[in-house]
């Protein structure tokens, strides 16, 4: 990443110590220029690709939890499926504890697999509905060979008390399971090889309220008690605040800005990190907060364009951010955004908080953009 020089940061969010100081834990899973492709046909004799993640780089440290955020199509569950090789990634490096998971055979994947486990979306879709749940919770200690066969099933009962289950589940099938206990047998089927990772794929999203604040609760106190790492992928903000110090904005397979979680939500710089929060909905219904609307359809991923994935649909945007590509910049030690006009203008105090242009639709063409430096 390019550095900016903090000290000419003249409006910036206040620096914690958490952004001054670097991890004190070690890196659990490091990321770098991930990207994934997949190839598409866009004609009859003509072939081309989907761009689905691209220059993907973060890091999660022992006991952290780093959130994915963005909206439907972004690429969240793809950088996660890539990260567990569910997915074979295009390009990039991932490892994991100082070890490759990318670049390397099925067979070593399958050993490396056992300190990293997924917990899905939907819990009653990830369980096998013809067997009862303790065997599929048993299946992880079977295939690693983690406890004696005889032992497993008393292995079982002590993962299914330590997510909030008791014995008399251990027979049942799925069907036969509320939302949330369903999601919770998927949980201790997670921690069954005693993970380092977790990937938690929207692990809420599916329950009713009263029941993820129950499941937010459990996740963090397991985090607490085994000092597992998080990779949470959700499109609720709110449950950022509660379950992650670090956030990762993506659109369209780009991270648009990346730093911790009350820097980012509560002085957001990127114009798309902005846009998410404003359409966040507030506990008082009298408080008013200024939206900013991104108008027209998303680009296609088929054909992302040169420059900034956002340029189409910014209300901030000036001509160079269509026409180079816009990396993503340190702005300050653990904080970094990927936009041209901030890099250029705010961070010699010139930066305007509200839109050059009005957010109402109008043709790219149609724009006034403001001069260039």
């Amino acid at each position: 990443m390019t550095r900016i020089d903090p000290e000419r940061h003249s409006d910036a969010a206040p620096v914690t110590a958490e952004a001054q100081e670097p991890q004190a834990s070690p890196e659990v899973l490091k990321v770098s220029n991930l990207a994934k492709y997949y190839p598409v046909r866009t004609g009859l004799l003509s072939r081309g690709r989907l761009v689905a993640a691209e220059e993907v780089t973060f890091s999660i440290a022992k006991g952290e939890t780093l959130a994915l955020v963005g909206e439907s199509g972004s690429g969240k569950s793809t950088v996660a499926k890539c990260v567990l090789r569910l997915e074979e990634p295009s390009a990039g490096e991932v490892t994991l504890n100082g070890s490759p998971v990318t670049g390397i055979p099925q067979t070593e994947l399958r050993h490396r697999r056992a300190a990293m486990q997924m917990v899905f979306q939907d819990p009653l879709d990830s369980l096998n509905p013809r067997m009862r749940v303790w065997t599929l919770v048993a299946e992880p200690l079977w295939l690693h060979g983690i406890v004696p066969k005889r032992n497993v099933k008393e292995k079982v009962a002590e993962l299914f008390e330590l997510v909030g289950l008791n014995r008399d589940h251990l027979d049942r099938y799925p069907h036969q399971l509320s939302g949330g206990q369903q999601q919770r047998v998927g949980i201790a089927r997670a921690l069954a090889t005693q993970p380092a990772l977790a990937v938690l794929d929207e692990p809420t999203s599916a329950l009713d309220v009263s029941i993820q604040a129950q499941l937010i609760n459990l996740l963090r106190d397991l985090q607490q008690r085994l000092q597992l790492s998080y990779l949470f992928i959700t499109h609720d903000l709110a449950l950022v605040t509660i379950l992650s110090k670090r956030v990762a904005v993506l659109y369209l397979g780009h991270i648009m800005e990346l730093g911790p979680t009350e820097v980012v939500l509560s002085r957001p710089f990127n114009p798309y990190t902005r846009a998410l929060i404003s359409a966040t909905p507030v506990d008082n219904p009298w408080e008013k907060r200024e939206r900013i609307t991104l108008t027209g359809e998303p680009t296609s991923p088929v054909d992302p364009p040169v420059g900034c994935r956002l340029a189409p649909r910014c209300p901030y945007v000036l001509p160079k951010c269509r026409a180079q590509p816009i990396p993503l910049v340190d702005v300050m030690p653990g904080h970094a955004v990927r936009c041209i006009r901030f890099q250029e203008e705010h961070v010699n105090g010139q930066w305007d908080p509200e839109p050059t242009v009005g957010t109402e639709s109008a043709p790219l063409e149609e724009i006034p953009h403001a001069a260039e430096p």
